[in-house]
Order: C-alpha cells, then sequence, then structure tokens
C-alpha cells in the first residue's frame, strides 16, 4: 500500500527523536477568519511524516472545527466519540473520582480548547526555534488565543517516570516498513481514505478531502504518583532484587526494556537496548503467565498472540500508534515521599478508529480483567487500583490493594486533518 506520506502530518507517523524536547499549546478561536488565516500560515511549518528534524503537528477539537466555520454536513461524518468529547465520555473510560472531568486542570475537557499544537525537536535550540516560528505566526492574529502550555521532555533514559524504558511496542504499519517479528497492520487502521483490517475503511467527513491522509488525536494528561509505586513496591519486597521483580511483573518489562518473555529471571540491558529483539516475541507459550503475568501493563495493552485461543478476538484490530512524553521535573532516584511536584506523562494515540482502539483497550483490557479472567483486577499501573495476581509455582503471588498510581489531568479527542484538508479549512468561506 502507497501511502501519501507527503500530504500526511508529521506526527502521525513519524518517529520521534531520541533524546528530544517538546511543548503542547491549546489554543481558542475567537474569530474564525483569523482562525482560518492562522492554519493557511501554519502549514509551510508542518513537515511531512517521513522528514527528520523538529516537527510541528496541528489538530483541532470538535469544537475547535465549528469555531472555524467548517459545515454541519462536514462535522456529522465525523467519529461519535470525537463530536462528544473526552470529558462528555470520562464515566465510560473510567474517569471518575479524583480523574473525573470535574478535577481536570483547566481548560483540558473545556469549551475552550479549540486548537492543539505539537512540538517536538532533537535538541532545546531547536524546539526554540520551532516554538518561535509558530509564535510569530499566531501573533499576527488576535483572534486566536494561547490558553494551555505543557512542556515535555525524554529523560535522559529514555524511561518513563516510573523507570521503565518507554516507547517500545510500536505497530507496524503496511507501507512503513517491517518490525522484527510482526506482520505489518493496515495503515487504514491509521490513516483515513486506506483499507483498514476488516478489508473496509473508516467512515469519513466530507467532502473527502477533509478526511483522507487524516488521524484522530487521543490527548491526555496523566499525573504520575512516582513516590506511592515506589514504596509499593519496597513494604512488599524482602530484598531490591525482589522489588524489582515485583516491579517488572506489573510492567511486563524490566526497565530496560528487556521483555519478562525473554528474560523472565532478570534483567538484561543488551536485549533492552536491541530494537530487533526485544519486541520480537509472543505469549502463545506462557498462557499461565508464569513467566509474564496476564495482568501486567504491556501484556494488557497488546496481548499479541495471548488471545488466539479465544476465537473472537482479533488483537490487531485495537493496535494503536502512541506518542508518550514525560512532564514535569523526575523525582530522585531512592526518593520515597512525595515532593508535591506535577509530573507524569503526555499521552497522545493516533488511529483511525477511536471507539475500538483507545475506547476499547481502555475500557475492556486496562480498566477491566474479564478477558483475562480476573473480573475484580485492573491494569497494575495504569489502572484504577485493587489486587494484582503474579502466577508462580507451587502457591501464586497476589498483591492486594494497590492504590492508583496515574491520575488523570485532563485530554481531549482531536483531528490532524492532512494538509490538503489543512488547506480546505483556511479556504472555508462565510455561508452566504
Amino acid at each position: 500500500m502507497d501511502l501519501d506520506l507527503d500530504d500526511i502530518q508529521a506526527g502521525a507517523l513519524h518517529e520521534r527523536p531520541s533524546p528530544y524536547v517538546g511543548t503542547y499549546l491549546l489554543l481558542r478561536v475567537n474569530d474564525r477568519r483569523d482562525g482560518r488565516k492562522l492554519v493557511r500560515r501554519l502549514i509551510p511549518l508542518l513537515s511531512p511524516a517521513g522528514a527528520g528534524g523538529a516537527w510541528l503537528t496541528v489538530a483541532f477539537t470538535y469544537r475547535g472545527l465549528e469555531a472555524l466555520g467548517v459545515p454541519p454536513e462536514s462535522l456529522a461524518g465525523f467519529a461519535p466519540e470525537f463530536r462528544e468529547g473526552m470529558a462528555a465520555r470520562a464515566a465510560i473510560l473510567g474517569d471518575v473520582g479524583e480523574s473525573g472531568p470535574e478535577n481536570w486542570e483547566p481548560p483540558l475537557g473545556g469549551p475552550d480548547v479549540h486548537i492543539a499544537l505539537a512540538t517536538l525537536a532533537p535538541d532545546q535550540a531547536s524546539l526554540d526555534e520551532a516554538v518561535a516560528k509558530a509564535r510569530r505566526a499566531r501573533e499576527e492574529f488576535p483572534g486566536v488565543e494561547v490558553i494551555w502550555r505543557q512542556d515535555c521532555y525524554q529523560l535522559p533514559t529514555g524511561r518513563t517516570s516510573f523507570g521503565f524504558k518507554d516507547g517500545i511496542g510500536q505497530p507496524a504499519v503496511e507501507g512503513l516498513g517491517e518490525h522484527p517479528g510482526e506482520t505489518p497492520i493496515k495503515a487504514g487502521e491509521f490513516i483515513l481514505g486506506y483499507p483498514d483490517e476488516t478489508g473496509g475503511q473508516a467512515p469519513m467527513p466530507v467532502p473527502e478531502v477533509l478526511g483522507r491522509n487524516g488521524t484522530y488525536v487521543v490527548f491526555r494528561k496523566l499525573h504520575t504518583r512516582v513516590a506511592a509505586y515506589r514504596r509499593y513496591l519496597r513494604d512488599r519486597a524482602a530484598d531490591r532484587r525482589e522489588e524489582a521483580l515485583l516491579g517488572a511483573k506489573m510492567v511486563g518489562r524490566w526497565p530496560s526494556g528487556a521483555p519478562l518473555t525473554l528474560a523472565p529471571d532478570g534483567d538484561d540491558p543488551s536485549l533492552g537496548a536491541d530494537p530487533k529483539r526485544n519486541n520480537d516475541f509472543r505469549y502463545g507459550d506462557d498462557l499461565r503467565g508464569l513467566k509474564c503475568p496476564a495482568g501486567a501493563h504491556a501484556r494488557r495493552a497488546n496481548p499479541r498472540d495471548a488471545l488466539d485461543h479465544e476465537g473472537a478476538v482479533d488483537v490487531r484490530l485495537h493496535r494503536m500508534i502512541r506518542r508518550g512524553t514525560s512532564y514535569g521535573p523526575p523525582l530522585p532516584d531512592g526518593v520515597l515521599e512525595d515532593d508535591g511536584a506535577d509530573r507524569g506523562i503526555i499521552f497522545v494515540f493516533a488511529g483511525a478508529h477511536p471507539r475500538r482502539q483507545f475506547e476499547f483497550v481502555k475500557t475492556q483490557w486496562l480498566n477491566d480483567g474479564i478477558f483475562i479472567g480476573a473480573p475484580q483486577e485492573s491494569d497494575p499501573l495504569v489502572g484504577r487500583g485493587g489486587d494484582f495476581t503474579v502466577p508462580r509455582q507451587p502457591i501464586r503471588r497476589r498483591l492486594r490493594d494497590l492504590p492508583p498510581f496515574v491520575v488523570t489531568r485532563g485530554g481531549e479527542y482531536c483531528f490532524a486533518p492532512s494538509l490538503s484538508a489543512l488547506r480546505w479549512i483556511a479556504d472555508l468561506r462565510e455561508m452566504p
């Protein structure tokens, strides 16, 4: 399948540089004419997918497309969950209690978020230059206002705030080359206008130019309780070795990225650092979870072949492109008390089917345990808390009363149009 890479925004398919720094901006459109002029001014700054260096990605909420004057007949063709917005679907997603929209960081989830700009670069100088270009473009149009900013970065270790290597396990996309040990997934699972794994295509808005080569983007700010996570492991381990093992069992990988299925007894940094090996594995020979528990975070998010025996579950229909970035100061190694700083992950997902990709994985695999025979359990790292079972011989171990280690601070459903669609939006005129 030939992808029109010159028309697809870089952020949809582009691998991030490593290391990287970045900035997310949210904008409100107070004057649709200024908003459309800004869109036109940003188009030359958007590197097409496959380009290197710093790049800018622009996406819109449903309210943002309304604010820019996209006609109702076009808006009606977008996915229902995108039209509703993430705050309206919070209860479905499990964003309740302290993770509920009433506790989200303003303006996330509110009516004022219209445009999202993401800028990532390999170094601070490149980022500053790219952000400056975007700022100069916006400053010419007073009818558009910046209402939120979040700086982000990759930790020097390449790991998340919980201490585990990030960015492993991205799906291979047909037309973008192959990944070791994985059959590429149809491009239509991620980009509108192409065949997907069902043989059909995701529904698109009209006219075709508005939808084709675009993708839906899930944006979530997740606060991580790193000190609570460390204390939980420390309190339940006899020594540092057991502490590391319990952490790996919860995640499904060792801190280096080495998967438990290939390194069940101890971390293997050389394996974790090898992109040709660290994602080339299956769970079919470990259905009991003696190497990697069925409820581990990585296995829940991508069960691979572990559900093949179920017959009715096609894991390939639920894959997603993930773009996680860290924000806030890292908690120093060994610190077990919370310092009050806001730190965590900006989670970004790109795909053509938000409901059966992000929402299915979040609700059926991360929040629930029915599919692994443990309906009372959820993901031990990003779930609602509760229990977590570690299979072992002769007697399994059950970790009880896990607190929630991740709290949702806000989120948005967005749409990242193609460059052609951005020109179409920029050229919109007022209805007579």
